[in-house]
């Protein structure tokens, strides 16, 4: 199911989106962009998970203190008071996108404060950095990175095992991380801040999924896959000294040091033919229990074997609950009841049909029980019900026939834990929720647990392209793996995803602007049609036919009132239809694989580019004209869009930083074209509701505008930009697409590739303006101010605080600087979005110089992390320059 998001991820880095406005002409005549800022509040819309959760980690020493990873969307951490996650990786920028990838993560036991984070996309071509180990000591508000000389690989084959990244739990200054791609075993002696190869192991691994893979994804060698403490073998301060490795070799995939790391040997008498996946050790009875698959996985996995190692004598028993013979599936998920160490469970990750399964065991996998068992075939008994009414499109609206049911159980169950400090509680990762329940012991009694989505707040959709009509739902999306969602309310999960028929991924989408209850989307189906048509604004659908030849989505744009489509699929050449395409005919002039899009006007209007030539169509895209225009990107990583209620108002984004790269803007239909000058790059562009007295819709792009990489804004035809994110939240890669709302003022959706939609409001409201220009240098201002001071984040020693500056009063600042005096002599420890300085109890916070521009009306924010003891009380007086600020 989720292959569709490697490819995501690859147009995501070789096909990125554009956007456009044009210049304003400074005095002599040359283009200016000038840039303000603006205050935003960022939220998802939500759909609640998505996707693969390859690892859950809790934190053996707190209480309620638990991290999930995923493969291409960050970290979390969860909140126990509102039973949320809360993302923690999404200051990672566009030029580190790959970070958003995470193989492992380790949450500290002798200092909870602290979580590493092992980051790094692709091992092969398609991420082009290398990987990171990432290392927080407050939780993961803030973090610092140790860049390694290698790749790592959180969407690589492979990625379920684990954990690759460990910390020694007696002394917490050490860790170990296992290398893929034959890179090794390597370590840390000063947590986490610097790294070197344990030269003396002795395999880095072998096991390629498919050695022939040209690109070098499958072909990968999955290495080092997971290192494991024995606790007992060590005292508070010293080193370790038993360590067990887990390498990607069939016949040699446990290792072991008995001195802290200096030497290291293959155990003696392990199964061979299999994979180690995982390798969790009870110390109180001195078993290393381990999860054997023959395959890598996520994906595969034909047969595989539970086994027992007993630490001290060295005997390897065959605890599998089901007979080699019997699997049709390997072993991944593997806990221990920390309570309980003798209860050991254990799923069946690759079970594809009809279902997941898991195994538990009480008496140290001497015997088991399975979560469901067959009665009469095909019939099942269940000793779970599940209850997914709070993301109800976990049943994929099917009705299979027995033994398959829905919602199932899972899918890809490559991470299992029980909660160490509850036996009640238990999360697992599936391909596209995280399932948990709160009573997992009735299990035991034989009565039924209950288990729901434990998944709010963890957004990992990968968005391929977002709109948003003027009437009806104010967001339909097009998404990887899950097809995409209508929503009439951004704060709820939608009931279902698209369907009839449900896309694995929808890669395009389009409504009529003047007759917005008219829809249509394309996309990706093993098998089945890859067109769908709504008639009621994307509440139900019905499958169009495709042409000859259409192997997937590609692009599809709708006629302004309805009538007809142009559709530009993968696998054959454009095509067009009238109604609602129950045949298409061939459209002429335009190369196959175009990205097509409409005129907002004309319905007989269609646009068309590839390779650098924009295309355009009067007769319903029946046949294409190129444009003599010139200048444009060379290649294909474009994204364009014409502008609602103006007829042949193109704006058109992309490029690539060896050529033509920026934002373009053309009001003749393609005939001609004004590449907008301050725009160093961009990658999308959309529209929404002008401000208050402009005469032209609100401009967004995902941008680099004044060597900043951003969110940006324009009210004035990019005469000026704001920049409406900050550096706390900037999602990675979000070149696939970008709409404002054409009903709410300053609303706007920005894609991201795997972390979900996201959509930001202005703090300041309909100011109407630019943004203003102006130079930070000028003096600081001495306007009316207001100042919002939010503690988001509090935990024994530290916080994270949020700050909002408001410009009160009637003139725009250029520049700008805030003091204030802690009441309990809290500290900063790491401050972004301005400059700071502090002296005792007294900071002051200064603008840096993207952010020093503030129109009237409008506001600023930064944010920090800090330590405090006894109390943490807010301050209660702030300053702008001389003057004091409101404080609420």
């Amino acid at each position: 199911m989720r292959r569709t998001r490697i490819l995501a991820a690859v147009l995501a880095l070789a096909a990125g989106l554009l956007a456009g406005s044009p210049p304003a002409l400074a005095a002599d005549g040359t283009a200016k962009a000038a840039l303000a800022a603006d205050t935003y509040t960022w939220k998802n819309a939500r759909i609640d998970g998505g996707g693969f959760v390859p690892g859950i980690v809790f934190n053996r020493k707190e209480k309620n203190l638990a991290y999930a990873r995923t493969d291409i969307g960050g970290a979390y951490r969860w909140q126990e008071s509102s039973k949320t996650w809360t993302p923690l990786l999404d200051s990672v920028g566009w030029d580190d996108w790959g970070h958003t990838g995470v193989v492992s993560l380790a949450s500290d036991s002798v200092d909870p404060n602290k979580v590493y984070a092992a980051v790094g996309t692709y091992t092969n071509s398609w991420d082009p950095k290398n990987g990171a180990v990432m290392r927080s000591s407050d939780r993961g508000a803030s973090w610092q990175t140790a860049n390694l000389p290698f790749k790592l690989g959180g969407n690589m084959p492979g990625r379920g095992m684990g954990e690759r990244l460990a910390i020694d739990p007696n002394k917490n200054s050490v860790l170990y991380l296992g290398a893929p791609s034959g890179k090794g075993l390597w370590r840390s002696t000063d947590s986490g801040a610097t790294w070197a190869q344990v030269t003396n192991f002795p395999n880095v691994g072998n096991y390629q999924q498919d050695p022939s893979d040209t690109s070098g994804y499958a072909s990968d060698n999955q290495g080092i896959v997971w290192v494991t403490f024995d606790e007992s073998t060590g005292t508070s301060g010293n080193a370790t000294k038993s360590i067990y490795v887990g390498v990607a070799d069939l016949q040699n995939s446990v290792y072991r040091s008995t001195d802290a790391g200096a030497t290291w040997s293959r155990v003696a008498g392990q199964p061979t033919g299999y994979l180690a996946h995982k390798g969790v050790l009870d110390a109180v009875n001195g078993y290393l229990y381990l999860a054997y698959s023959d395959k890598g996985g996520p994906y595969d996995g034909g047969k595989g074997q539970l086994w027992r190692y007993a630490t001290a004598t060295g005997t390897w028993t065959n605890i599998s609950p089901v007979a080699e013979a019997d699997t049709y599936y390997g072993f991944s998920g593997l806990t221990l009841d920390r309570q309980k160490p003798g209860t050991v469970m254990a799923t069946a990750y690759s079970s594809w049909w009809p279902d997941t399964q898991i195994f538990r065991s009480t008496d140290s996998g001497g015997t088991w029980t399975r979560a469901w068992d067959y009665t009469s075939y095909p019939n099942r008994a269940n000793r779970f019900t599940m209850d997914v009414s709070s993301s109800p499109w976990l049943t994929w609206g099917a009705n299979p026939s027995p033994p398959e049911q829905t919602p199932k159980l899972g899918w890809m169950t490559e991470s299992l834990e029980i909660d160490p400090f509850n036996s009640n509680r238990m999360m697992y990762g599936t391909g596209a929720t995280i399932y948990g329940t709160e009573n997992l012991t009735n299990w035991d009694s034989g009565s039924q647990f209950t288990i729901r989505p434990m998944v709010q707040g963890l957004e990992e959709t990968a968005v391929n392209d977002l709109a948003s009509p003027p009437t009806g739902a104010p967001l339909l999306s097009a998404l990887g793996d899950v097809g995409g969602f209508r929503h009439t309310d951004l704060t709820k999960v939608p009931s279902m995803m698209f369907t009839s028929p449900n896309f694995t991924t929808t890669t395009s989408l389009d409504f009529a602007e003047t007759n917005p209850n008219t829809v249509v989307r394309v996309g990706n189906l093993d098998s089945g049609p890859h067109v769908a048509f709504s008639t009621d604004n994307g509440a139900n659908w019905f499958a169009g036919s495709d042409p000859s030849g259409v192997s997937g989505g590609g692009t599809v744009a709708a006629a302004a009132d309805g009538s007809r489509f142009v559709w530009s699929p993968d696998g054959t050449g454009v095509q067009y239809t009238t109604g609602f395409g129950s045949s298409w005919s061939a459209s002429a002039g335009i190369p196959a694989g175009a990205i097509v899009e409409s005129d907002r006007v004309d319905p007989k209007t269609f646009y068309g580019f590839k390779s650098g030539k924009f295309y355009v169509s009067s007769d319903g895209g029946a046949t294409f004209t190129a444009s003599a225009a010139s200048g444009l990107p060379a290649g294909d990583s474009v994204r364009f869009k014409a502008l609602p209620g103006v007829k042949g108002d193109v704006w058109l984004a992309g490029g690539a930083s060896d050529g033509a790269y920026g934002l373009w803007h053309s009001t003749d239909s393609g005939a001609s074209w004004t590449k907008l000058a301050g725009v160093d790059q961009a990658d999308t562009v959309g529209f929404g509701k002008a401000a208050t007295g402009a005469s032209y819709q609100t401009l967004y792009t995902s941008a680099k505008i004044g060597g900043v990489r951003g969110i940006f804004r324009s009210t004035d035809k990019g005469a000026n930009w704001t920049r409406i994110n900050d550096d706390a939240h900037q999602w990675g890669w979000t070149g696939a697409a970008i709409t404002g709302d054409p009903r709410v003022y300053g609303r706007v959706y920005v894609s991201t590739n795997g972390r979900g939609v996201v959509y930001g409001d202005s703090s300041a409201g309909d100011s109407g303006g630019g943004g203003g220009g102006g130079d930070p240098t000028d003096p600081t201002p001495t306007g009316a101010c207001a100042v919002t001071y939010k503690i988001t984040n509090q935990w024994t020693g530290g916080f994270q605080a949020d700050v909002q500056v408001s410009n009160t009063g009637s003139t725009a600042w250029t520049g700008w600087s805030l003091g204030w005096t802690f009441p309990n002599g809290q500290t900063i420890g790491q401050l972004w979005n301005a400059e700071y300085t502090q002296s005792g109890s007294a900071v002051t916070a200064r603008n840096v110089g993207w952010n020093g521009n503030v129109a009237a009306g409008s506001s600023v924010g930064f944010g920090f992390t800090g330590s405090w003891s006894g109390t943490n009380g807010k301050p209660t007086a702030f300053t702008v320059g001389d003057q004091s600020c409101t404080v609420s």
